[in-house]
C-alpha cells in the first residue's frame, strides 16, 4: 500500500501494473482487497489505482472538510494529480459507483469510461435510509458493531445461498464487522451517514456523454435490479449486464464472470 497525504489526513492506495489507468473503488465496509481478483488480471495490461475510503482499509478518518460524496471525489482528483495521470477509468463497486458518478460530473473530460456496479446514485429510499441512519448511530454511541447489526447487515452483502456457496466470504465479512471497534467504529459510521445521506444524482446521468456499463448481482438485495434500469433509463448508451448468482459484493461472489465482464468492456474502450 501507498500513502497520499490530502487535506492533512493520509489516504492509503494500491498501485498495480501498468498501462492505461483504471481507478477501483469498493464497497462501503470493505477495502481495496474487495478488487484482488480482478486486480490480479487487469494489471496484466493496465495500471490499476485501487483507494481505501476514508475510515476503511489503511486510510486514515477522513478530514474535517470531507462532508459529501463530492468532497471525496475531490480529493481521488488530488491524488491523480500527485500521480501525474490525466485520463482514466473508473469501475465503482456500491460506493464506488457513487463518487465515481461524482468525479465523472466534476472532471468529464478526465473520465474516458465508467462501470458502475451493484450501486444507485439516486436518493436513498427512505424506508432503508432510516434503517441504516439508526444502525449507524448505535454503532457510533457503542463505538463497536453489535452482534444483532452483524447478523442483520451480513446477509445483505450476498446473495441468497452464499452461507452456501461461499461460506468463507460470509465468515471472514462477520469477523471483520465483529472487529470494529474505538475510533475506527466512530470513523466507519461517520463515513456511512456521507453514504446514505447522499445527494441526487440521477439528474447529472443525462449529461454522461462517455461509454458506461451498468452491472448488478441478480440477487442484489440493497440496490436491486430495478435501481440499475433507472440509471440505464438516464444514460443514453449505457449497457446493463446481470450478473447470475451474485448479491450486492458480486466481483467477489462471481470473480471470473466479473473479471472477463471488465476485460471485454475495458478492450472496447481502448480500442
Amino acid at each position: 500500500m501507498k500513502q497520499f497525504a490530502v487535506d492533512g489526513h493520509q489516504m492509503a492506495y494500491q498501485d498495480v501494473g501498468q498501462g492505461p489507468v483504471i481507478l477501483l473503488g469498493h464497497s462501503f465496509l470493505w477495502d481495496s482487497n474487495m478488487w484482488a481478483p480482478q486486480i490480479a488480471v487487469l494489471s496484466q495490461n493496465y495500471r490499476c489505482i485501487v483507494p481505501d475510503f476514508w475510515g476503511h482499509g489503511q486510510s486514515q478518518s477522513a478530514p474535517d472538510n470531507t462532508q459529501t460524496l463530492k468532497d471525496y471525489a475531490q480529493q481521488l482528483l488530488a491524488l491523480m494529480d500527485h500521480l501525474d495521470i490525466e485520463q482514466f477509468v473508473i469501475v465503482g463497486l456500491s460506493v464506488g459507483g457513487m463518487w465515481g458518478t461524482e468525479l465523472t460530473t466534476l472532471a468529464p473530460s478526465r473520465v474516458q469510461a465508467l462501470v458502475l456496479m451493484d450501486t444507485f446514485v439516486g436518493l436513498e429510499p427512505e424506508i432503508t435510509h432510516q434503517k441504516y441512519m439508526h444502525m449507524l448511530d448505535t454503532i457510533a454511541q457503542l463505538k463497536a458493531v453489535p452482534q444483532p447489526i452483524v447478523d442483520a447487515v451480513s446477509p445483505l452483502f450476498f446473495a441468497n445461498n452464499a452461507h452456501k456457496d461461499s461460506p468463507k466470504l460470509v465468515e471472514n465479512f462477520k469477523q471483520h464487522l465483529s472487529s470494529l471497534e474505538g475510533e475506527r467504529a466512530v470513523q466507519v459510521a461517520r463515513m456511512g451517514k456521507i453514504v446514505f445521506n447522499r445527494r441526487d444524482q440521477m439528474d447529472d446521468l443525462a449529461n454522461f456523454a462517455l461509454p458506461v456499463l451498468i452491472a448488478v448481482g441478480q440477487e442484489d438485495n440493497p440496490r436491486p435490479v430495478l435501481e440499475s434500469y433507472l440509471m440505464q433509463d438516464s444514460i443514453t448508451g449505457a449497457q446493463l449486464i446481470q450478473i447470475p448468482n451474485a448479491g450486492h459484493i458480486s466481483n467477489l461472489e462471481q470473480p471470473q464472470f466479473v473479471t472477463e465482464m471488465l476485460c471485454t468492456f475495458l478492450a472496447k474502450v481502448y480500442a
